[in-house]
């Protein structure tokens, strides 16, 4: 180990020390009483404007969008510039239907959305709609931990023999750390690393943006090297609008995302919050750019070269940071993304345990206290963390990562029940069932036809209208099944509604 590693590794662990007490200080916080599932799970619902837009940021900014985006950009191109628009069309979607689901829950103590599916809709809905948000998080919390450890990999090169035990080690007591300040503090656990990790990643961000193009000779260089980079081709129109709507419709629905939501102090500060969100949006555009300004730095791309095509991808970001910048600003930038990976898998594993817990094994259980509850959704919380840690040193790295297309084809099947739900007073909870199975079913199905029932590689389906993103095609069935079953149901029964406004 060279004095410049030294320094990166020495600044990373000063960082992560401070990021720790932060996660186990915030238990005396704010305090209230963690026994009970709201205050644990949702901070108490106290948070102000610019704590929910932390906190919502932290949720949404991962160490995988960190890596991923980047890495598209760098592999694909302008296809992957699809994040930008999304972003921005799924901030008006928070601002329009969150603020109404807070509303609910604030009335009726939801702390799900599985919660207010219940009251509106029945049980049986409630628990598919909890069962889609568990199995959707599982692969989206294992790819935050691809990103930590691309961001491990490139930083303790030639440090040890073994630099992949090293890595599996260190991400192991990471996640231990993390267990315990989320079994003790909760979201509020979540909420102050939240900004700590937030404040790392915008300062990387700006600094990377504006010192490397000065250096290298801008990013005209950059694109000269990839002139395809600069347009759109005419063939991937159709890809890049039905994914960036597709996934602008899918972003609330994660259960991480509305765990965030709800845990503001009020209606109006959660949409003042996510009126601010925006920002994020700007700093995921000037992220993307990384993708392409790594190739006009030559010692990045000299490593990356090295590197098995595939895994090369999201070594991108960490690999510009390591040979662009000076060794401590290195250690902060990969500590600001190492803890993208674990503030964003706490909430989302913390999520996943409030619907097992709330939404599943309540309804066998329906006399169980609220105590119990509480102690089972911590316990949970942490088993889900280390069941995704997991699957990452067990599958391969290229299967995870595809698994997360599918992850997000089945929680678009949840926009009926969820969205629809808030502003439609009379939806049939059969048709809605029926739509969420055959919405499910079209979008596996179509997964597997386009891959031909082989490895995950693409999420589009070949029309003669170009690509189509298949989570936009299965969630159309959804919707048109349940609008249709509806009108069918009070057409047959008029007078009768199905669903108490």
């Amino acid at each position: 180990m060279n004095a410049n590693q030294t320094v990166e590794i020495s600044v990373f662990l000063v960082l992560f020390a401070i990021f720790a007490f932060l996660g186990f200080y915030a238990s005396r916080w704010r305090k209230g009483n963690l026994k009970d599932l709201g205050d644990w799970a949702l901070a108490g619902r106290r948070l102000g404007p610019f704590l929910a837009w932390f906190l919502i940021g932290a949720d949404l900014y991962t160490a995988y969008t960190f890596v991923a985006v980047p890495s598209g950009m760098f592999a694909a191109g302008p296809l992957f510039f699809f994040a930008v628009p999304y972003v921005a069309v799924t901030f008006a979607i928070a601002i329009i239907t969150m603020p109404k689901l807070w509303v609910e829950s604030r009335k009726h103590g939801f702390v799900t959305a599985a919660d207010f599916v219940r009251h509106r809709f029945g049980p049986i809905l409630a628990v598919l709609i909890a069962l889609t948000g568990i199995v959707a998080e599982l692969p989206y919390i294992a790819l935050q931990i691809v990103g930590m450890t691309a961001v491990l990999t490139v930083m303790l090169q030639g440090v040890a023999s073994d630099v992949v035990l090293l890595t599996e080690v260190s991400l192991v007591i990471s996640f231990i750390v993390l267990a315990l300040f989320t079994f003790t503090s909760g979201l509020r656990g979540a909420t102050l690393t939240a900004v700590f990790k937030d404040v790392l990643i915008f300062i990387t961000v700006i600094s990377v943006i504006v010192i490397v193009p000065a250096h290298v000779g801008g990013f005209a260089k950059a694109f000269a090297a990839k002139p395809t980079f600069s347009t759109l081709s005419p063939l991937a129109g159709s890809a890049y609008w039905t994914l960036w709507l597709g996934s602008a419709l899918a972003l609330f629905l994660y259960p991480h995302a509305i765990n965030g939501s709800l845990s503001a102090s009020s209606e109006k500060k959660l949409r003042l919050s996510t009126a601010l969100l925006p920002i994020y949006g700007v700093g995921l555009a000037l992220l993307a750019l990384f993708g392409v300004l790594v190739y006009a730095v030559a010692p990045a791309m000299a490593y990356l070269a090295k590197a098995p095509a595939a895994t090369r991808g999201i070594l991108v970001v960490p690999a510009l940071i390591q040979y662009s910048m000076p060794p401590w600003f290195a250690g902060l930038a990969f500590l600001g993304i190492f803890i993208g990976g674990l503030v964003p898998a706490s909430i989302m594993a913390m999520s996943q345990a409030n619907l097992l817990v709330r939404n599943v094994l309540k309804e066998f259980v329906p006399g169980m206290k609220a105590e119990t509850e509480t102690k089972l959704a911590k316990v949970f919380s942490a088993v889900f963390k280390f069941v995704a840690l997991g699957f990452v040193f067990i599958v391969p790295l290229t299967y995870a990562i595809q698994l997360q297309l599918l992850g997000g084809i089945l929680i678009l099947q949840t926009i009926a029940p969820v969205f629809m739900g808030l502003f439609v007073k009379r939806m049939n909870k059969y048709a809605m069932i029926a739509g969420w199975a055959l919405g499910i079913s079209t979008g596996v199905y179509l997964v597997e036809y386009v891959n031909h029932f082989q490895k995950l590689v693409t999420s589009f389906y070949k029309s003669p209208y170009g690509l189509l993103y298949i989570g936009l095609l299965s969630v159309a069935v959804n919707v048109a099944v349940a609008c249709v079953g509806t009108l069918i149901a009070f057409a047959v029964s008029p007078r009768k509604k199905s669903v108490e406004s």
